[in-house]
């Protein structure tokens, strides 16, 4: 059995997003996928537009793709987790039953809690994320009472590693997958995680001190997890002594698959008029690399592009959440246009999301306040800005004082005065920890934000990398 920890759609290359990823949905089932956890990216179309991947149809508003209409997906989503405020019903399954030579697995999938701070508000409006293992161990006890004693948690949380690990190996710093895994119900026997890219293979004890199973199969396809097991046939349940987990690596040097590579050919072939157009052009490299004040050139230009197509509903500034810049503007790697161009396809690359632009009104002390959110005890999230706002940060003193200097086109800001601040419907929701957002007033919204980049792009000539100066300090 193929089973899988979620994130299989959202963020995803033109080929496959241009589609809503009905692509990479199909594939997953061709290829055998028969249950998956939600993550938080199955979220950033909002619910609906999961169901529909689930259960088929064609999109609401972009109607059937060239493949016609969508028959749903061939495997489960599992989202015990996610439940409907108004009936606390699941959105999804929450659980699954499949036969593995006769004998009858339990499988149970939840998203990580955190899941309405990472993604954008409006997708979830009306859902409420329990606590994964209240939520586990509640699909446990009815598969208790179907008679299912062989269970798998596929859960979208995970823990860290120290750098360097194996793949092979269990290194984990304990966090959010650790306690899942320890605390899940003791009729749990196998605990497969996701969501923070890392890779381990390790063994915890159940509330009961017996020893399960507990790994996590890195990100992008590039380790698979080989679960072998065997089953007590009179009882129905795992043989905790013979679990046995690998972490494989994926290697490149494995004969394409004739059919997988028509199928990707088929797509390519469908999308590439949309991805191939020229919208712009670069003089150089636009990167993600930080400065010591953790700005950078992409970072910077997109903020602008944001500002940019905000301008006529009053916006003054923008600020753009650093992990939606999802990878770099490479100056030779446009196509025949010639070193430099910029085509609709890689500008998609850069911000996948389709995420909503927005402007809301803050007063100089809550954009203030806001800043100061670039640190939490996630750790640091430091906001691109656009040209007009400059700020400086001081990494030396405590939290919630570390910002100072915030000027908007030369000016100092005034704590009392109201400023028109544009950002992407993520953060306006208060998306990554950003909940002074929240607290705006007169919020207006505008174009789909890769709309507002390409128009950009189109509009402001050959544009060259940004001197990185509007975050000043250490």
């Amino acid at each position: 059995m193929t089973v899988a920890q979620g994130d299989l759609i959202g963020a995803s290359p033109l080929i496959s997003a241009a589609y809503h990823d009905e692509p990479s949905v199909q594939f997953l089932g061709d290829v055998g996928v028969t249950a998956s956890a939600v993550g938080n990216h199955e979220f950033d179309e909002g619910y609906r537009e999961l169901q529909r991947i689930q259960w088929g149809g064609c999109h609401p508003k972009d109607g059937c793709s060239p493949a016609g209409r969508w028959k749903g997906a061939k495997f489960d989503y599992l989202s015990a987790n996610v439940v409907k405020e108004a009936t606390r019903k699941p959105v999804l399954k929450p659980w699954t039953i499949r036969r593995i030579n006769g004998v009858r697995v339990g499988f149970i999938g939840v998203v990580t809690k955190t899941t309405p701070s990472i993604v954008t508000a409006d997708g979830i409006k009306g859902l409420r994320f329990d606590d994964e293992v209240a939520a586990a161990n509640r699909s446990a006890r009815e598969l208790k009472r179907r008679g299912v004693r062989a269970m798998v948690l596929l859960v979208h949380e995970g823990d860290q590693v120290p750098a360097g690990q194996r793949p092979d190996a269990c290194g984990v710093v304990p966090g959010a997958g650790t306690r899942i895994a320890k605390e899940a119900d003791p009729e749990i026997d196998v605990v497969l995680a996701g969501h923070t890219h890392q890779q381990y293979v390790c063994s915890v004890p159940d509330p009961k001190g017996r020893p399960r199973l507990y790994s996590s199969g890195s990100s992008f396809g590039r380790v698979v997890t080989q679960v072998d097991f065997q089953v007590n046939r009179r009882t129905g349940d795992i043989v905790r002594s013979s679990l046995k987990g690998d972490n494989h690596v994926v290697t490149r040097d494995v004969p394409p698959d004739p059919r997988t590579q028509a199928f990707v050919q088929t797509w390519k072939e469908r999308v590439a008029e949309i991805a191939n157009k020229p919208v712009g052009r670069i003089s150089a490299d636009l990167t993600r690399a930080p400065s010591p004040t953790g700005e950078t050139a992409l970072g910077d230009v997109v903020a602008d592009a944001q500002a940019a197509s905000m301008k006529d509903k009053g916006a003054q500034v923008a600020l753009m959440n650093p992990g939606g810049v999802r990878t770099d503007l490479v100056y030779k790697a446009s196509g025949s246009e010639g070193d430099g161009v910029v085509t609709y396809g890689e500008a998609f690359a850069v911000q996948p999301f389709s995420n909503v632009m927005g402007v809301t009104s803050l007063t100089g002390a809550q954009l203030d306040k806001l800043l100061e959110q670039q640190w939490t005890a996630a750790g640091e999230k430091i906001l691109q800005p656009s040209a007009g706002l400059r700020f400086t940060i001081d990494r030396g003193r405590p939290v919630g004082d570390r910002v100072s200097a915030i000027t908007i086109d030369g000016k100092a800001v005034d704590p009392a005065a109201v400023y028109k601040v544009a950002a992407n419907n993520f953060l306006l929701g208060g998306g990554d920890g950003f909940t002074t957002f929240t607290e705006g007033k007169d919020q207006v919204l505008g174009p789909i934000d890769l709309d507002g980049f390409v128009a950009y792009l189109g509009s402001a000539g050959t544009i060259a990398p940004p001197k990185l100066d509007r975050i000043s300090g250490s």
